[in-house]
């Protein structure tokens, strides 16, 4: 490509960006997303999963076994692209990492009589609720965007509306197989390598491959009755968050805070078969206004208000717009018309728009943007909420509640807060921060060092899906490793197969697309 044409593709993709993804993101999204939805539902009615499940772990074995047999001291990572991955960035070590094909993305089967699905570690959301929604079934914990894996979501984190009543995502597993680096497979669970289970969540696949997880499933309901209330002044909005939180008769709990004295206040609970059905909003529909403008309106009537919600379309209510993300994609994503015309396209492939990034909109993104969770004692939603209005003022912000529940003899990476007189308590509250800021002199980069040491200082814990310029002494302050590190000295060829979590998501382990390209090529 002449530097001629590269400079007018930077500027097509710096200055005109919804044009772009209108034109060239859209179409091959749309053509990406149709075959996986239509590969899962044709494997699910064949029946061809438990089958092929144990052949493709058999495989995986075998490919371990060879690398161990070889004597090579390479790193192992899954031969899945990194363009794939839900983070912003690029995981740099897929270049020179050992790959192990995993190609794993089935619904296995569904046991009603347990309530538990099985599944492979690359399925993701969208396709357990397409299945399991229809059949009066649900997830305890639904992460809302389709893409989410369910590999991703317990090595990484999970979090939803219902997590203040089940916790993360990790605690709705009830079994785990992993293959170690040593070839060997392993059933996990609260009862069966116990300790193993439950350091796997937060892991990033230090641990070994996994190859099949168990998740609890509750019964359900067609429709979300939810109940939107405006709240006015921050102190107000904070005592009445938490009252709600701690309140496990609801179902689901939200709060989009659009400035720092207004939000809505959202709570939702499976609507019974009486009900208006005048009410019925359903919000999934291609025209129909995304999700967070269409909440912003009840601020303005300042009355609390109820729709009935179909459940698959409240699990996904941020997927079209990526919660606030695709106004910076596409401007003009949520008027009328682009909704009437493209609106069931979106959104685009999160893998073609870091494939595309240039250097100047990676400078700009790392200079003026943030997409952050930091997950925060909910005793101190105030103090945090202040904070991001300080050295942030980004809005809306997502804050969400969840439990983070203790685990036998203090294992695992995190635990409840403990407060200074002794007790504990396990609700947390997730705080969203997507968009370009509109603090004065924003830098990204200085801004992000600050907040990290805020979350440390304040005992909360850093969504390690996204940027982090922690170093290594930070993280481990942050997250516990003290289980970790001895269950690493313990499996079999573990520390020579796999990095350590820090290395896998903190310094240079994870770059800028643009720069994973320069890595690319130079291979």
């Amino acid at each position: 490509m002449s530097k001629k044409s590269f400079n007018f593709f930077e500027y097509l993709l710096t200055y005109h960006r919804g044009a772009f993804a209108t034109i060239i993101l859209i179409p091959i999204s749309v053509v990406y997303s149709s075959y996986l939805s239509l590969r899962s539902r044709l494997v699910f009615l064949l029946n061809t999963a438990p089958k092929d499940h144990e052949k493709r772990v058999e495989k995986v074995k075998q490919q371990v076994i060879e690398w161990a047999n070889s004597g090579s001291t390479q790193k192992l990572t899954t031969s899945r692209s990194g363009w794939f991955t839900m983070s912003e960035l690029v995981p740099a070590y897929k270049k020179t990492n050992h790959a192990i094909e995993m190609n794993m993305r089935d619904i296995i089967y569904i046991d009603y009589q347990k309530q538990t699905i099985k599944v492979e570690p690359l399925v993701n959301m969208g396709q357990i609720t397409a299945m399991l929604n229809q059949k009066g079934w649900t997830l305890q914990v639904v992460p809302e965007l389709d893409n989410l894996t369910v590999g991703g979501l317990i090595n990484g984190f999970g979090i939803e509306s219902s997590s203040h009543k089940y916790g993360l995502f990790q605690y709705t597993i009830a079994s785990i197989d992993i293959i170690t680096a040593d070839g060997t497979f392993m059933h996990c669970s609260a009862t069966e390598n116990q300790t193993l289970f439950y350091n796997i969540p937060w892991s990033h696949g230090t641990l070994g491959f996994l190859v099949c997880a168990e998740l609890y499933i509750i019964p359900c309901s067609k429709f979300v009755e939810l109940t939107y209330q405006p709240i006015y002044g921050l102190d107000n909005i904070v005592q009445k968050f938490e009252d709600a939180s701690r309140n496990k008769e609801y179902q689901f709990i939200e709060l989009l805070q659009y400035s720092r004295d207004e939000a809505v206040l959202m709570t939702g609970n499976f609507a019974k078969d009486a009900f208006d059905r005048s009410k019925i909003n359903r919000i999934g529909r291609f025209y129909k206004p995304w999700f967070y403008k269409q909440v912003e309106k009840f601020l303005k009537n300042n009355s609390t208000s109820v729709e009935y919600i179909p459940l698959r379309d409240y699990y996904h209510r941020h997927t079209r717009s990526l919660f606030w993300e695709m106004e910076e994609v596409i401007p003009f994503g949520n008027s009328l018309w682009f909704r009437y015309l493209l609106g069931w396209a979106l959104p685009p492939q999160l893998s073609l728009m870091k494939y595309f990034e240039t250097e100047t909109t990676r400078a700009l993104r790392e200079k003026h943007h943030v997409v952050q969770d930091m997950l925060m004692p909910i005793s101190l939603l105030k103090k945090s909420l202040l904070y991001f209005e300080e050295h942030y003022q980004v809005y809306p912000l997502w804050v969400c509640p969840m439990a983070v529940k203790a685990y036998p003899n203090n294992i695992g990476f995190i635990h409840p807060y403990h407060k200074d007189n002794g007790e504990y308590d396990e609700l947390f509250v997730d705080i969203g921060a997507y968009g370009s800021p509109k603090q004065i002199n924003f830098d990204g980069n200085t801004s992000l060092a600050k907040l990290e040491n805020f979350v440390i200082d304040n005992h909360g814990y850093q969504a390690l899906y996204a940027r982090t310029l922690m170093n290594k002494e930070q993280f481990r302050r942050m997250f516990s490793h003290l289980s970790y590190d001895a269950l690493r000295e313990k499996l079999p060829l573990c520390s020579r197969a796999f990095s350590e979590v820090y290395d896998k998501v903190g310094g240079t382990a994870r770059v800028a697309p643009v720069t994973y390209k320069k890595i690319k090529e130079t291979n």
